[in-house]
């Protein structure tokens, strides 16, 4: 317990060390949970993420109205609306939740990760809108844009991960 403790007190400066043992303790514990769930929906949003823009070059090839695009359309959707919208919205709460326990606001890996997951959000918000485009039979884009396209969620995958984990400019 005194190595999380000490671990958790870096990351926890809005508790005053005077605070009572118990208080500090649930504030800690809540932090650690908070931090699960962030990783969690995180990991969810980013297979959205990644396996979206996947459908999408599949569904670029087949015919407006055929089978395969039908279910091409009921897969897209239940991925967006069941999985990776709600992962979304739940990694932006459990991660303000954490920022303001943590007070990350000086760090300038905290600004580069920030600005990654706004991008990363902007490109949810641009596949959704492919999404409703394939939902009406149109192609917005051939399947080459979207194999590139399915490049950028790694991309900022791998900078908010290094920002979170290595910190560099903290």
């Amino acid at each position: 317990m005194r190595g999380r403790q000490a671990q958790l007190r870096h990351f926890l400066p809005c508790i005053p060390k005077g605070c009572l043992v118990a208080n500090r303790r649930i504030v800690e514990d809540l932090y650690l949970w908070i931090k699960a769930l962030h990783i969690a929906a995180f990991s969810a949003w980013m297979a959205g993420m990644w396996y979206l823009p996947r459908l999408f070059v599949y569904h670029a090839d087949t015919a407006p109205g055929s089978a395969p695009s039908e279910l091409f359309k009921v897969m897209e959707r239940r991925l967006l609306k069941a999985i990776a919208t709600p992962a979304m919205v739940m990694t932006w709460a459990a991660g303000i939740a954490l920022a303001v326990i943590t007070g990350p606001w000086a760090g300038g890996w905290f600004h580069v990760k920030l600005l990654s997951v706004v991008l990363l959000t902007a490109m949810h918000g641009l596949l959704a809108r492919h999404l409703r485009r394939f939902a009406a039979d149109e192609r917005p884009r051939p399947a080459r844009w979207y194999r590139i396209a399915n490049e950028v969620p790694t991309v900022l995958f791998l900078l908010i991960l290094v920002m979170a984990v290595v910190r560099p400019w903290a």
